[in-house]
């Protein structure tokens, strides 16, 4: 198995996806005027992420997808959930943790210690009872630091790929999710494509994010199928024609 040779297949086969849909997206764009699939995975590149070794363009950093449990939520939302709030620029990275990911990067970064209700539970209320807040403290407390993740994470764009099979674990969307993962990552393996020095996972405080040099902390320390690349093509090869501009 040769990782290079499949990096540079795989960066080929999301060529073809974004060919597809027109353009690489941004999280402004999440509007029904799309035409989103119910069901899919999306790959997220970052400005001044760029590939050094499979290629020329910028990198992927972050893969997912969504209803690997039982469950309603369809591609739209979940890319909602890391877009954050339209109305105020806000979000809520107890609903994503990509949000929970580049916040703590940006505190780190930053030198803040605040708010330290970052991560703490699972909502507003539990935050507040574990460190010692009202409720209503701790969302003002974390208001900036959403709004200045929301604001990166816009910033990215990103390409995804229909699949509609049912929402479960033994989905084909979560096949490719981790193995797109497996080959992407440098975790504890020579490294390929690797991070800029300015790159804002170096400043996170999981190792997995800042050694596999992706905004991922699931499935990064795993091997890949290189099998899963045909199944991608020829997703690819369904995703619909977007006129996305």
């Amino acid at each position: 198995m040769d990782r290079l040779d499949d990096l540079q297949r795989f960066y080929a086969i999301l060529a073809q996806i974004e060919a597809r849909l027109g353009d690489k997206l941004k999280l402004r764009d999440c509007h029904q005027r799309i035409g989103w699939p119910a069901r899919g995975v999306y790959f997220f590149f970052e400005e001044g992420e760029h590939r050094t070794d499979s290629g020329v363009g910028l990198r992927v950093v972050r893969v997912g997808t969504h209803a690997l449990g039982q469950s309603k939520a369809t591609l739209q939302n979940r890319l909602s959930q890391h877009r954050g709030i339209i109305r105020d620029g806000s979000g809520n990275h107890r609903g994503s943790i990509f949000r929970l990911l580049v916040g703590s990067a940006i505190k780190e970064r930053d030198g803040f210690a605040e708010p330290r209700s970052w991560g703490i539970g699972g909502d507003y209320r539990q935050a507040a009872t574990r460190v010692g807040m009202a409720s209503e403290a701790v969302k003002e407390a974390e208001i900036l630091l959403e709004c200045a993740v929301t604001s990166h994470i816009k910033a990215m764009p990103f390409i995804f790929v229909a699949e509609l099979d049912p929402p479960g674990p033994e989905s084909m969307r979560g096949y490719i999710e981790r193995n797109s993962i497996g080959l992407l990552s440098n975790y504890r393996r020579d490294a390929l494509d690797i991070p800029s020095a300015r790159w804002l996972g170096r400043h996170s405080d999981r190792e997995k994010v800042r050694e596999s040099g992706l905004w991922n902390n699931r499935h990064v320390d795993e091997g890949y199928d290189p099998g899963f690349l045909n199944i991608l093509k020829r997703l690819a090869q369904e995703t619909p024609l977007l006129a996305i501009r």
